[in-house]
Order: C-alpha cells, then structure tokens, then sequence
C-alpha cells in the first residue's frame, strides 16, 4: 500500500446521497480537505456538473471555477474537489443563481434557491465551547470556524446566525425544548420538528424526541439536531415538503393525484 492519503474514490464506495450512477464510470470525485466530513458534504464540481447541469465534464466545470464564477459562503473557490456541506450558502453572481444547501426527508443533498436577504446569513451548530491560551474564550462550528470571544450565552449544542460578510453571529437558537430543528444525521435526516422532550444518559448518548407538523413523533441522538429557529419559526426558508416525511401510502396517494391532473389536462 502507497505512504499517505487516499488521493482516489471509487464510485461503488462514494455516498449514496451524491446519485451517482453505477454504470457512470470506475471513479467518483474525492472531496478535498476541507470545513465538512467527506461523507457529509457534496464537492463542489457534483453541483456544477451534474445538479445544475452548467458543465459537460470535469474540465469544463474546472475552467468555471478556475474563471472565479464560484462562491461558497462569501469566499472564491477554484477547487473542483471543494466540500460544501449543510447550509453551506452558494452563489453563482453570472447566472443569478443562488442556493442553501440543505437535506430533504429521503437524506439526500438538495439545492435549496434563496433570496438575497438569506444569501446573506448562514446557521451555524456549536460543537465546542473552550478557552484557549491567554484564556481567549472561543467556540468551533459544525463548518470548523473558530469564532473567538463569543456571546456566553452561546453553549454546545446551541446554533448561531452568522452574517457571511463579517463573520461574526448576530443571534443564538438554544437548543431547549419548543424550539425548531432539523435533523442532520441518522435515520430521519431531513426531518424538521419541535424537541419535546430531551432524554438525558450520562455516560452514553442524550435521546432527543421531536414533533413535526404533522404530529408525527420520533426519536434521535442529540448531536443529530440542528436548531434552526425559535419556537415554531424557521429562520431559513426550508426544501419542498417543509421537513415533514410522508408514509408510502402518502407518496402514492400523492403520484396518483398527480396523474389524474396531468391526464385532465
């Protein structure tokens, strides 16, 4: 075996939720290092390429880059191999274009199209609260930014609204009971609720139950939830569905309609 890091990804092994076809090739993009996990993020030439269909092929999705047509989060990104990842804000000024990316109830990558206004912000989960030399307080977000001397209400587990432009977080979601979130991980990926009731293990993993607006309970980790507003508001437009699973029989129900409008017309 080759000294250092897997420079290759074979496509059978590449996350489900990037869609890639079987039959498509012997190789899959590997994401670069970068701010989200390789299996948690979607690199930014799958966007280009094959979500927004604006490249044929990798050249042709590098030479978009590499012209400075690309950002994630504020920042220029030239890297084809770039990881974005949940909420990750990206934007595109010559064709208009300007996406969240966010999970939809089947815990697949979705292309979320936002206004200006929200282009603006991003939430952010905290992961750590710690203080570091010279005892600068500090905390590290779900994206691995390290924001130095933040507000201490801002606990782990809470999330912050982060102005892209300046980089620091205008408003905190505590991660409480009544207050919406989304699930980032795990079987209900996707789904959006109400915590009712946070379940504590010392020693072992918290168990959060939640609501959605259906009235549909279930139960997940809590590192698995991502606060995305206070009380029953989201403070980000959320995917077609609105977080809210539907049953087998609910999706059927709902083709079926479908093509009795399309055969009326």
């Amino acid at each position: 075996m080759g000294r250092g890091p897997k420079k290759h990804l074979k496509r059978l092994h590449a996350p489900k939720h990037w869609m890639l076809s079987k039959m498509g090739g012997i190789f899959a993009p590997k994401p670069s290092s970068g701010p989200h996990k390789s299996r948690e993020c979607l690199p930014l030439i799958l966007i280009i390429r094959n979500r927004l269909k604006y490249a044929l092929n990798k050249s042709e999705a590098n030479m978009i880059c590499m012209q400075k047509l690309v950002k994630v989060d504020g920042k220029v990104r030239t890297d084809v191999n770039f990881p974005v990842g949940l909420m990750d804000v990206v934007i595109m000024e010559k064709s208009m274009d300007q996406f969240r990316l966010l999970y939809d109830t089947k815990r697949r990558f979705q292309l979320h199209r936002i206004s200006d206004a929200e282009a603006k912000f991003k939430l952010c989960r905290v992961q750590q609260v710690k203080i570091a030399k010279k005892k600068i307080p500090f905390i590290v977000t779900h994206d691995g930014r390290s924001i130095r001397y933040p507000d201490p209400l801002a606990k782990k587990n809470d999330t912050v609204k982060l102005d892209i432009e300046t980089g620091k977080f205008t408003e905190i979601f505590k991660y409480q009971i009544g207050n919406l979130c989304m699930i980032s991980k795990g079987h209900n990926t996707g789904r959006v609720g109400v915590i009712q009731h946070i379940e504590k293990h010392p020693g072992s993993f918290d168990i959060v139950t939640t609501k959605d607006a259906s009235g549909n309970e279930f139960a997940t980790r809590s590192s698995n939830i991502f606060v995305i507003g206070n009380g029953n508001k989201a403070e980000i437009s959320l995917p077609k569905g609105n977080g809210i699973k539907l049953t087998i029989l609910e999706e059927k129900a709902l083709k079926d309609k479908k093509l009795a409008k399309k055969k009326k017309k």
